[in-house]
């Protein structure tokens, strides 16, 4: 793969693009599903529910965490996860702003 060339797009599209990129990943998305029906559950919890191995379920952790997505809360040496709600309506206003506009855009050619 090539250099990224982050710098020659604004913040919007950057940031747009990250957003994106943490949940074009089914497993993330699973995740995601998984902790907005049973908030703050841990990686054990979310192991079980995906099916998927404990270093695999920590790395995709670290990725939605990558965009602040996810409240987290230390009980001993567990850490439990909930969806950070503010964030969420802030990035789902973001894409859908993004897709009116492409759609606005589209009809105006």
């Amino acid at each position: 793969m090539g250099i990224t060339k982050n710098h020659i797009f604004d913040e919007y599209q950057n940031e747009t693009a990250l957003i994106t990129k943490v949940l074009g990943h089914p497993a993330r998305i699973a995740i995601l599903q998984h902790i907005s029906k049973n908030e703050y559950c841990n990686c054990n919890d979310l192991v079980k529910a995906t099916g998927l191995a404990q270093p695999t379920v920590s790395q995709h952790l670290s990725e939605i965490k990558r965009i602040q997505l996810l409240k987290q809360k230390q009980q001993g040496k567990n850490t439990f996860y909930a969806i950070d709600l503010d964030l969420l309506n802030q990035y789902r206003r973001k894409i859908n702003d993004f897709f009116v506009k492409v759609q606005v855009n589209t009809k105006n050619n």
